[in-house]
């Protein structure tokens, strides 16, 4: 695994980041929301370009992981800053974006600026929009009155907080309700039993997306993470088959 490093904000906050080095376009990979760079299918995708002599980038989001910050200072546009400052500083060529759950949504709103640099997209379990979908009307009620939400969190033992301020960032940063311009290749894969992320987001992302190239496969008996090793095999045959 490549060295850690750091890159320094406008305003001196410092985001941990691994450059392996190699032929392109550059995979990065965009964990999801309370999850970082050392997660399984991250550490999976990376082993796998080293091994072939791909580049690839992982990295932490402000307040999550090894990098600088407070989690609940975190917002999708403050993450987007910080994504898009470290290809601009350290990736020539064209990017191949990986987004896993809130990284799905991420990586949307990185494509969309990014434009021609984009090789392509492969979201894993895609979840756009989810600050509306996913809250019902009166935890939007609280969070738009400033109060932080917490949910039971099935994958570990402190609850899941939604805290206004990326709550109410992320209502004014919906993707699904008009067409998505990004024109690469896209691959989503969607777990056919994952409860936090509705298969049906997926097949909205799909006709919503600009592209014509764009590929929906559902996994049976997957669930949220798909990180069963028959499900990251897929995500790296996804990523090498790439156009």
């Amino acid at each position: 695994m490549a060295d850690l490093r750091f890159h320094a904000m406008h305003d001196g906050r410092r985001i941990a980041f691994r450059l392996i080095a190699g032929t392109g376009p550059v995979l990065v990979f965009l964990p999801g929301y309370m999850s970082d760079m050392s997660g399984s299918k991250a550490s999976a995708l990376a082993d796998w370009a080293e091994a072939r002599g791909r580049s690839c980038l992982l990295l932490d989001y402000s307040g999550c992981g090894q990098s600088e910050g407070r989690f609940e200072h975190g917002t999708l546009s403050r993450w987007r800053e910080e994504v898009l400052a470290l290809v601009e500083a350290h990736l020539p060529g064209r990017v191949v974006l990986v987004g896993s759950s809130m990284g799905g949504w991420l990586m949307l709103l990185a494509g969309t600026v990014l434009g021609q640099r984009l090789a392509g997209l492969v979201g894993i379990a895609a979840a756009p929009d989810f600050s509306e979908w996913g809250y019902n009307d009166e935890e939007k009620a609280r969070l738009a009155a400033g109060e932080t939400v917490l949910r039971p969190n099935p994958y570990g033992p402190d609850p899941t907080p939604m805290h206004p301020a990326f709550w109410r960032d992320a209502q004014g940063l919906q993707m699904l309700g008009a067409p998505v311009a990004i024109d690469c290749p896209v691959r989503l894969l969607h777990g056919q039993e994952d409860e936090d992320v509705p298969v049906a987001t997926s097949m909205q992302l799909a006709c919503t997306l600009r592209s014509t190239d764009v590929h929906l496969t559902l996994l049976k008996g997957g669930d949220h993470r798909l990180s069963r090793p028959g499900d990251i095999d897929l995500l790296l045959r996804t990523v090498a088959a790439l156009p």
